[in-house]
């Protein structure tokens, strides 16, 4: 147990959690000229564009491809198990792989948002990911209702 707990001390706190102190600056930091800023900025913008394209693949890309290389496992083994395990660990393999790239490039946007001027607190990748997951389910029920259509017996008039 711990021994700086309240009921122990009296009720008075003693010391801190690690990594709780305040921030200190050794010296105020010299804010960058602005041409510097700009370039910042533009980075920043661009590190976006990518994490954006990268979270994207998530919803059709990269199950389509793994599901293709499924198949062809499938019809070179003739064994269904093996062709969806192949296409099943691939597709998770890559999509965990995908989540860590999009981590990393969510901090990175973070410091060189931070650099170009921006009071930035915390990172974008929670909403792009909600916000590609919507964009991809309506374009799916687009195509699944209205371009594909319901199919045959949902649609015939002979009821």
């Amino acid at each position: 147990m711990a021994g700086n707990d309240p009921t122990e001390t009296g009720g008075l706190f003693i010391g801190r959690r690690p990594g709780t102190a305040p921030l200190r600056y050794r010296g105020t930091p010299v804010p960058a000229s602005g041409a510097r800023r700009r370039f910042d900025a533009m980075l920043a913008a661009g590190i976006l564009v990518v994490e954006t394209l990268l979270l994207t693949t998530l919803w059709g890309p990269q199950p389509a491809g793994w599901l293709w290389i499924g198949a062809h496992v499938f019809h070179s083994t003739n064994s269904v198990s093996v062709g969806i395990l192949v296409a099943f660990l691939g597709m998770l393999m890559t999509i965990l792989i995908t989540i860590r790239l999009a981590m990393v490039l969510d901090r990175t946007w973070k410091l060189v948002r931070r650099a170009s001027g921006h009071e930035q607190q915390e990172g974008i990748l929670e909403r792009i990911f909600v916000a590609s997951m919507v964009v991809a389910g309506i374009a799916f029920f687009v195509w699944f209702l209205i371009i594909h259509g319901p199919g045959p017996d949902l649609s015939s008039s002979q009821g």
